[in-house]
């Protein structure tokens, strides 16, 4: 297969003062992370990094003019292939060893990825397309050849610790069920809460190897007793309380957990 090549890979929008969206626009919805920079007083955070196919650091030096701290809301491979370029990486303890030497995994091809993913990804309600990506970054960029990179974290982190960056706090929430160290960070002063995938506006995958219903069930009860104004999510457009309340009661009726 013939690839366009594009020397652009990511798009940016900035949110407000101080929030961009990163994404890559050449990579299929399924597998395409939402990547946040959350502008801080001594460093910022830059929440998931992508695929890693291309270079985040590089495409964005000029956003990143602060020491940086990375963390991921989980270790699914669209969320943290580009965590190695980054010194200061945040995970949760759960799924740390994930991060430890790489993963030895090929997810750029709907043939690459194993018989009970492609079932449950279907079942959820996405049509898997036989390549995940329209475009290569550079003309020596191999698809099939794609891997994530080793990425150590330099700090485990639980239910309740803080994330401060100055100017902002966040509280880290252990929202398991999509994964098992699934977490969001969540803002009070704002009501503003980045969701991983945990919850986004589109089909959850909650039957994963991984996943966990019952403690999926439990991320929904929180969720809803949370005063969020806005959700910045691992996938799809951003969305306010009254969407979440939908997002959440819905998966509760459909697991009879109302």
């Amino acid at each position: 297969m013939a690839f366009q090549i594009s020397d652009k890979w990511f798009e940016f929008r900035k949110i407000d003062d101080d929030i961009t969206l990163i994404w890559e626009p050449y990579v299929d919805p399924l597998i395409r992370c939402n990547i946040w920079h959350i502008k801080g007083g001594d460093q910022d955070l830059l929440v998931d990094t992508g695929l890693g196919i291309a270079s985040l650091k590089e495409a964005a030096k000029a956003l990143f003019d602060k020491p940086l701290l990375a963390l991921a809301t989980h270790t699914h491979y669209d969320h943290v292939g580009g965590l190695y370029e980054f010194e200061n990486r945040i995970v949760h303890h759960c799924e740390a060893h994930q991060l430890e030497g790489g993963q030895d995994f090929s997810g750029l091809y709907r043939r690459q990825l194993p018989p009970e993913i492609i079932k449950c990804i279907e079942a959820s309600g996405y049509t898997l397309p036989d390549v995940f990506v329209t475009a290569i970054p550079t003309k020596d960029f191999d698809p099939e050849a794609y891997r994530v990179k080793a990425a150590p974290a330099h700090r485990l982190v639980s239910d309740g610790d803080v994330i401060d960056i100055g100017r902002r706090k966040f509280v880290v929430l252990h929202l398991p069920g999509h994964s098992p160290g699934s977490i969001g960070l969540w803002e009070a002063s704002t009501g503003t809460l980045f969701s991983g995938d945990a919850i986004y506006d589109g089909p959850l995958l909650d039957q994963l190897p991984e996943s966990n219903i019952n403690h999926y069930i439990g991320t929904m009860q929180r969720l809803l007793r949370l005063p969020v104004r806005v959700v910045h999510a691992g996938h799809d457009p951003s969305f306010g309380r009254e969407r979440l309340t939908e997002i959440a009661t819905q998966f509760l009726k459909l697991h009879d957990a109302t």
